[in-house]
């Protein structure tokens, strides 16, 4: 198994009331086996956010990375 970090960061509220400690990067966890639900898994994109963690499939990180980035278009800060 493979993983490399890109974000990783204890991130405050800016109230500073809260704190949530974020994870995100990409991962081959999955990458050839066999899934629960007959599939094969795919490297892919991690989230761990607090300690719990997701490895996502391509399809749905798709949609995440589109909605960051559509996101981050909007207040102009993505740097493409």
């Amino acid at each position: 198994m493979a993983t490399t970090v890109y974000f990783e960061k204890d991130i405050k509220d800016q109230g500073q009331d809260e704190e949530i400690s974020v994870e995100f990067g990409r991962s081959s966890y999955y990458s050839g086996c066999e899934l629960k639900n007959g599939k094969t898994g795919e490297d892919s994109i991690y989230l761990n956010v607090d300690g719990k963690s997701v490895l996502m499939d391509l399809e749905t990180a798709r949609e995440f990375v589109n909605a960051a980035a559509a996101v981050g278009r909007y207040f102009g800060i993505l740097e493409e």
